[in-house]
C-alpha cells in the first residue's frame, strides 16, 4: 500500500493526524477480512475550493483486460472530512473498491460514464454563463463575489497600465522601422464586466496623446465572449471608446474560425480567467501505465428528493427536470425564480464518480488538433505516478489564436496556471466550483511544449499586484 500526504504542502491544511489514523485503521480491518486490495494507492489531500466534485472520501479503480483491476485508489479530502465519520466513510469505499463495480443505489445518476471533458458538468457551466443575469438577479449575488478578494484580478489597474506601456513600446519599435501597419488590432477574449478594456483604452489614448502619436485613432479593439449576457454588460464601460470598440460572440476555443480574416494581423490578445473554465480532460499515471479519467455526474439520491420536493419536482420526474433545465434554462419550471433555486440547490450536490480506462499517450483524440507528441513528451518525461489536466479546451484555444498573432505580436493570459508538473503532487488543482462555475488549473506544461514546436517563446511572470495570488501571466510571441 502506498500513501501519498498531499496535503503536507497546504499551509491552510490542518494537521491531520487522527483523520489518517482513522483511514488506516480501516485499511487495516478491511486487510484482516480478507478483502482483495492488493496495489491500494490512499492519497490525503486538502481541496482549496469550499466547493468541489467530490465526497470526502472517494474510491477509484481502473478498468479494461484483466481479472483484477490494476488500480485501486482511495482519496480523502481532509477539508471535508469530518473526524468521527471519516473511518465509517473509508470502510464502505474499501468495500466497493474491493467488489465489482456497480451503481450505488444511493446516487441519482445524471449520466453515463465519459471522459470528463464531456460529462454533464460542462452543460451546467454553459447554462450558468448563458443565463448569468437570471442567476444574479434571483441570488442578488454577482459572479465576481466568488473570486478571491470579490474582484477580477484582470482589471487590476497597475496591471493594465504595465501591459499598456509595453504594447505601446512594442508600436514604437516597429514605427521606427517604418513597419507598424495602418490598424492596429487588439482581441481580448472573455471580456467580462468590460472593465478591464475600458482601462486599457483609456491609459493607452493618454499615453499616445502624451508622446504626440496618432495610435489611438488607429487602434482596432475587439471585445469578445462566449456569453452574450457578459458581451452586453461589458458595453456599459467601454462607451467613451464605442467608435473603437467591435463586439463579438465568440467560441474560446477556436478563435480562428471566426477571425481567420485577420491572420497575422492581430498584435495583441489578451485572456483573463477564460482557460480554466474551458472544458477538460484528465489523465492519471499509474505504475508506468496511462489511464483516461472517466466520470459520471450523480446526486445524493435522499439529497435530491429532498430538493425535488421544495420545488414541486416529484422524484420519478427529477431527471427528466434536470434535462428540461439544461435545455431551456430556468424558465423550465412554472416559476422562473423557483427553477433558479432548484438549479443552485442541484448544482450544489453534483459530484463525480471517477474510474480509470487505459489509454495510449499517442492517442490523437486526447487532444484533438495538438500533435500527440507533445503530450507524449510531457508525460514520458515524468518518472512516477501523477495525476493532471490535459487542459483540452485550453491547449485548442492557445494553438488556435497563434495564427492570429502580427509576427510582433504577443498573446498574454493571465490564469491558474500549473507550470511544473510536480505542482500536481502538491494539492488540489480542481475541478472546483465557482457559483454556478466550474474551475480548474491550466497545465502550462503541455502550452509549452506545444509553444516551442509551434516557434513560439512562452514565460510566466508572476501576478504582483494582489498579495497572495496564484494567477500567473504567460507571454507568448514568436521566436526569432
Amino acid at each position: 500500500m502506498r500513501v501519498e500526504l498531499g496535503y503536507l504542502h497546504n499551509p491552510k491544511a490542518p494537521p491531520a493526524d487522527a483523520a489518517v489514523a482513522a483511514v488506516l485503521r480501516a485499511v487495516e480491518r478491511s486487510r484482516a477480512d480478507g478483502l482483495p486490495l492488493a496495489g491500494l494507492h490512499v492519497a490525503f489531500d486538502w481541496c482549496q475550493y469550499r466547493h468541489t466534485f467530490r465526497e470526502p472520501v472517494v474510491d477509484r479503480r481502473s478498468v479494461g483486460p484483466g481479472e483484477a483491476p490494476a488500480v485501486r485508489e482511495l482519496a480523502v479530502d481532509l477539508r471535508q472530512a469530518e473526524a468521527d465519520r471519516l473511518e465509517h466513510l473509508a470502510d464502505r469505499a474499501l468495500r466497493r473498491l474491493a467488489a465489482l463495480p456497480a451503481p450505488a443505489p444511493d446516487r441519482l445518476y445524471l449520466e453515463e460514464f465519459v471522459p470528463l471533458r464531456r460529462s454533464v458538468i460542462w452543460r451546467f457551466n454553459a447554462l450558468y454563463w448563458r443565463e448569468i443575469e437570471r442567476w444574479e438577479t434571483t441570488l442578488k449575488r454577482p459572479f465576481e463575489a466568488a473570486l478571491p478578494g470579490g474582484k477580477s484580478d484582470a482589471s487590476n489597474p497597475a496591471q493594465v497600465e504595465e501591459a499598456v506601456q509595453q504594447f505601446f513600446e512594442g508600436l514604437r519599435a516597429l514605427d521606427k522601422r517604418g513597419a507598424l501597419p495602418p490598424e492596429l488590432f487588439v482581441l481580448e477574449i472573455g471580456a467580462g464586466t468590460g472593465e478591464r478594456a475600458g482601462l486599457w483604452l483609456d491609459r493607452f489614448r493618454d499615453l499616445a496623446d502624451s508622446h504626440g502619436k496618432d495610435y489611438y485613432g488607429r487602434v482596432r479593439f475587439l471585445l469578445s465572449d462566449y456569453s452574450m449576457p457578459m458581451l452586453d454588460r461589458a458595453h456599459g464601460n467601454v462607451l467613451r471608446h464605442a467608435d473603437k470598440v467591435s463586439f463579438l460572440g465568440l467560441n474560446a476555443t477556436d478563435p480562428l474560425r471566426s477571425l481567420g480574416f485577420l491572420r497575422y494581423k492581430i498584435l495583441c490578445v489578451h485572456i483573463s480567467n477564460v482557460y480554466d473554465n474551458l472544458p477538460t480532460d484528465e489523465v492519471a499515471k499509474r505504475d508506468g501505465r496511462l489511464y483516461l479519467v472517466e466520470a459520471r455526474a450523480y446526486v445524493g439520491r435522499e439529497a435530491a428528493v429532498e430538493v425535488g420536493q421544495r420545488y414541486g419536482v416529484e422524484p420519478e420526474a427529477l431527471l427528466r427536470q434536470v434535462d428540461l433545465l439544461l435545455r431551456i434554462g430556468p424558465e423550465a419550471s412554472p416559476d422562473p425564480t423557483q427553477g433558479v433555486g432548484f438549479w443552485r440547490d442541484l448544482w450544489q450536490l453534483v459530484r463525480l464518480e471517477e474510474r480509470y480506462v487505459p489509454t495510449d499517450v499517442r492517442d490523437p483524440a486526447l487532444i484533438p488538433g495538438l500533435d500527440p507528441e507533445v503530450l507524449a513528451e510531457v508525460l514520458e518525461g515524468w518518472p512516477g505516478d501523477l495525476r493532471c489536466h490535459l487542459s483540452n479546451g485550453a491547449v485548442q484555444s492557445f494553438v488556435r489564436t497563434l495564427p492570429l498573432l502580427h509576427p510582433k505580436g504577443t498573446l498574454q493570459v493571465q490564469d491558474l496556471f500549473v507550470t511544473d508538473l510536480a505542482e500536481y503532487g502538491r494539492g488540489f488543482r480542481g475541478p472546483g466550483k465557482l457559483d454556478g462555475s466550474i474551475v480548474n488549473w491550466v497545465n502550462g506544461a503541455l502550452l509549452r511544449t506545444a509553444a516551442d514546436r509551434l516557434g513560439y517563446r512562452l514565460h510566466w511572470a508572476p501576478f504582483l499586484y494582489r498579495p497572495g495570488s496564484a494567477i500567473r501571466i504567460l507571454n507568448t510571441s514568436l521566436k526569432d
